[in-house]
């Protein structure tokens, strides 16, 4: 190491200008050295500031790693293998913590102590002494003054040994004190051209040192005690970063593949596939109709869903959804509503309750039908609703299969003692006018027979009403033959029935149930395959005389039959709530003189059980039969019980009033 400068001590009592100047360049040394210290202890104590928060941390790091174990998370607890596995970090994490607190408390007595004592000794010494020589120019002039009074000492005096030696004590006292601050000041600088050495080197082993120690303590506990756990967590997370590259991968792939369809996927309304019928559950939304004043509505858009038999509702930020309505024997229709597309309304039973409901789509329009539908027969109850669902759609879509008899009754139609004479009617008729070649189920139609899906009349407003049954059944007293407005005077019976017209068509055998059964396949395959889904409810009034077709709005009658040119009549056996009959008309297009006998087959859907129905048109025809003898008609009054007034005979008491259940228009037909 070369010998460090220094001033000549033996020059500080002439203080001569050479001197002076080597001394500036001395406290200019000085003055490098305290800055450069300032920044160097400030940097040390950012150091010892770091590795403290590094202690405070690990020990902050180390109980949060117990926490894990504590979190309730919304998907469920945390797996066991990583709880475990943080809980033996957090131990190694809490012994780190321990040698970081050792190596705070080194580095701050081996590096950061050594710097600040040498700051406030040394440079703090050298401060102080340059103050102090700075008063030198006060003894220097002192000094001046007294070499000008001893210079000016005359030579004739110099007998006068008095004065002089004051002159010469004053001149002795000045140069004394300058060469004492003199000679402090120059062994301060010199003696700090060592210690500088040594204080940029002391606190820098004093580092190092402390962080070997650090290192050596570190692999002692981390290396021999940890490398098989290390191994196994490393492997762990290269086991999770594999499955996490193969899901993103898998992820990239169904993104890729979900943004190259067309554009039209985006589109409302757009859909070609087929709606799919057979649905017990159903989700998505829909636009509800709410009411904001008397006359005014407002639409809103909410997530719908169904869950067992009820219609759900939850709004955008809700935790669950709320019950709407329960569909179990409720009622859907299609509805139109002002100038908005697929809507449909549905119904509770007692007809208190309606909401009406749009769709985003024709697809979602006629599923959320279809599932309304099938929930409200409460097939999610049956132990494989799916299958039920399909069979049941699959018998609307491919219509009813052609039945040779109508033998077996199902069980639960009304007055089972009467049914034989019903159904007896039915097949004397068919066996007294049908001496024509018998035919086979697929040609009791003609292929290509145009089907009539409505019978219009002029529109009128829907509005809500119950939907119900049939209304009380009377016949009146064989006396009371007071003219009757409707259907007529000489009418003993009238009932009423709420049905829905699904169509007619022209068939060629009219004393034949199996033409009934053809007709209903052909005009409920029809409906499916063209998508027609709105039907009207209408009133069927039969009475002893005629059948007509009554519109429950306007009391308008949309169609009539004498009840004589009813040549057959039947119910559906598996769908009990689909009947049908056949009419027959005079064909005079090939100019017979009384016309070419030509039958028609007409299809409805009823609230009630279609045997009921064919069950009053067979006692109508018994009635009219009976009028031609007197006392045939008094024994079949008889045989009917009688209100509790005796004022009129009942047939039935059927659930809900038709008269009250008119006017839903676009009913959905659940056929």
């Amino acid at each position: 190491m070369p010998a460090a400068h220094k001033l000549l001590l033996e020059e500080a009592l002439q203080d001569s200008p050479q001197t002076r100047s080597l001394l500036s360049v001395f406290e200019e040394d000085a003055g490098t050295l305290t800055d450069y210290t300032n920044q160097l202890l400030q940097t040390m104590q950012r150091v010892f500031g770091a590795q403290n928060e590094m202690g405070l941390a690990t020990e902050q790091l180390s109980k949060h790693l117990l926490e894990y174990e504590k979190q309730n998370f919304a998907l469920g607890k945390g797996d066991e293998e990583v709880i475990s596995t943080l809980q033996h970090f957090a131990k190694t994490v809490e012994e780190l913590n321990a040698l970081h607190s050792e190596l705070t408390k080194q580095l701050a007595d081996r590096m950061v102590f050594p710097m600040i004592q040498f700051r406030e000794k040394d440079l703090t010494e050298i401060s102080t002494l340059k103050e102090i020589f700075g008063i030198s120019p006060g003894y220097v002039n002192e000094h001046e003054a007294a070499m000008v009074k001893y210079s000016r000492l005359p030579k004739k005096r110099e007998n006068e040994k008095v004065m002089k030696a004051e002159v010469v004590g004053e001149v002795a006292f000045s140069r004394r004190k300058q060469h004492q601050a003199s000679m402090q000041y120059y062994c301060a600088l010199n003696a700090l051209q060592y210690r500088k050495r040594v204080a940029m080197l002391e606190p820098m082993l004093g580092y190092t040192q402390a962080q070997i120690n650090f290192f050596k303590k570190g692999i002692d506990l981390v290396s021999k005690k940890m490398d098989s756990f290390l191994a196994s967590v490393s492997s762990m997370t290269q086991s999770i970063q594999a499955q996490l590259d193969a899901e993103a991968e898998s992820m990239r792939m169904t993104q890729r593949e979900l943004l190259s369809v067309d554009d039209t996927v985006y589109m409302p309304d757009r859909d070609m596939d087929p709606a799919n019928r057979a649905l017990i559950q159903k989700a998505g939304y829909l636009n509800i109709r709410n009411k904001t004043g008397l006359v005014t509505t407002a639409w809103d858009r909410l997530y719908f869903f169904t869950q067992g038999g009820n219609l759900m509702c939850q709004p955008r930020g809700a935790v669950a959804g709320g019950m709407v309505l329960d569909l179990d024997n409720s009622s859907v229709m299609a509805v139109e509503c002002e100038d908005r597309r697929y809507c449909f309304q549905i119904t509770s039973p007692n007809g208190k309750t309606s909401i009406i409901l749009q769709a985003e789509s024709k697809k979602e329009y006629e599923e959320w039908i279809c599932t309304i539908n099938n929930i409200s027969r409460q097939i999610y109850l049956t132990d494989n609703p799916e299958a039920v669902a399909i069979r049941l759609n699959q018998t609307a879509i491919q219509a009813v299969t052609p039945i040779t008899s109508f033998e077996k009754r199902q069980e639960g139609s009304p007055n089972p003692d009467r049914s034989d004479s019903y159904r007896q009617d039915g097949v004397a008729a068919g066996a007294s006018k049908n001496a024509s070649v018998e035919l086979e189920p697929e040609h009791l139609i003609a292929p290509g027979t145009p089907i009539q899906f409505d019978i219009v009349l002029p529109a009128c407003e829907f509005q809500d009403q119950n939907r119900g049954g049939s209304c009380f059944t009377f016949i009146r007293p064989v006396g009371d033959m007071l003219p009757c407005s409707f259907p007529g005077p000489d009418s003993l019976l009238q009932q009423v029935f709420a049905v829905r017209f699904l169509g007619s068509m022209a068939v060629r055998a009219g004393h034949r149930q199996e033409a009934i059964y053809e007709a209903m396949r052909q005009v409920l395959a029809a409906r499916a395959i063209h998508n027609i889904f709105k039907t009207t409810e209408s009133h069927l009034m039969v009475s002893s005389s005629c059948l007509r077709l009554i519109d429950p709005q306007t009391q308008v009658t949309k169609i009539g039959f004498q009840l004589g040119d009813v040549t057959q009549f039947a119910a559906h056996q598996e769908n009990s709530r689909l009947m049908g009959f056949v009419v027959e008309g005079r064909d005079w297009s090939e100019g017979e003189e009384e016309g070419k006998p030509s039958f028609s087959a007409f299809v409805f859907e009823s609230n009630t059980e279609g045997e009921k129905i064919c069950y009053t048109i067979s006692l109508a025809k018994e009635i009219t039969e009976a009028k031609k003898d007197p006392e045939a008609l008094a024994q079949l009054m008889k045989s009917m019980p009688l209100t509790s007034d005796g004022k009129f005979l009942l047939l039935d008491s059927e659930s809900g009033d038709a008269t009250n259940g008119g006017g839903q228009d676009d009913l959905e037909s659940e056929a």
